[in-house]
């Protein structure tokens, strides 16, 4: 596994989604805007696109995961991290890395379009289907079109005290938002 800061350049030309992850003083937060693009038109402004998985102790989630790319692979990548996450319990990592080795070598894993950036209390890391799980330098994560741009954002951010991963990843957003045309300001925020 490779340690590095990462915003995944968007290799296959993917378009439609931004998302963030930023972990600051104990905390965690992942962002995603809500628009989701057939070509050069909006097709829907309010898709969830960050949302809990695994199971927590009070019925909730105890990972958050973001994808970009597209929707049914990223659910079918969700489903099967899901299934890992029960396998592997309280073990990201080795989940990821899991999910990492079928996604590139199952024929029909490998055909998916799509990248996921996962986060627990303690890891957050960025799957791919190369079979990369990339795991942040500096704590922040982006991923999709808009993604270099809330990255720039983020680690600018960053140096500003008193800011929380919450705050941080809701001023990168909205700043992606304003750059990004496959981006939209309607942000879903998870934290743990």
């Amino acid at each position: 596994m490779q340690n590095m800061t990462l915003a995944a350049a968007d290799p296959i030309g993917w378009h439609g989604t931004t998302i963030l992850c930023v972990r600051r003083d104990g905390r965690v937060t992942m962002a995603g805007d809500g628009q989701v693009s057939l070509g050069q038109t909006i097709v829907k402004g309010n898709a969830r696109k960050v949302r809990r998985i695994g199971a927590g102790t009070h019925g909730d989630g105890h990972v958050i995961a973001g994808f970009a790319g597209a929707t049914a692979d990223a659910f079918t990548l969700l489903e099967r991290l899901e299934t890992k996450l029960e396998r592997f319990p309280n073990q990201l990592e080795r989940a990821c890395v899991e999910l990492a080795k079928d996604w590139r070598t199952d024929r029909y894993l490998r055909r998916l379009e799509a990248m996921m950036a996962v986060a627990d209390k303690d890891r957050s890391f960025t799957l791919t289907g190369n079979g990369d799980v990339l795991e942040p330098e500096d704590g922040v994560i982006a991923i999709g079109s808009g993604g270099n741009y809330a990255l720039a954002a983020a680690r600018a951010l960053m140096a500003i005290d008193g800011l929380s991963a919450e705050d941080i990843a809701r001023r990168a957003m909205k700043i992606a938002s304003e750059i990004c045309v496959y981006t939209n300001g309607n942000i879903i925020v998870e934290s743990i």
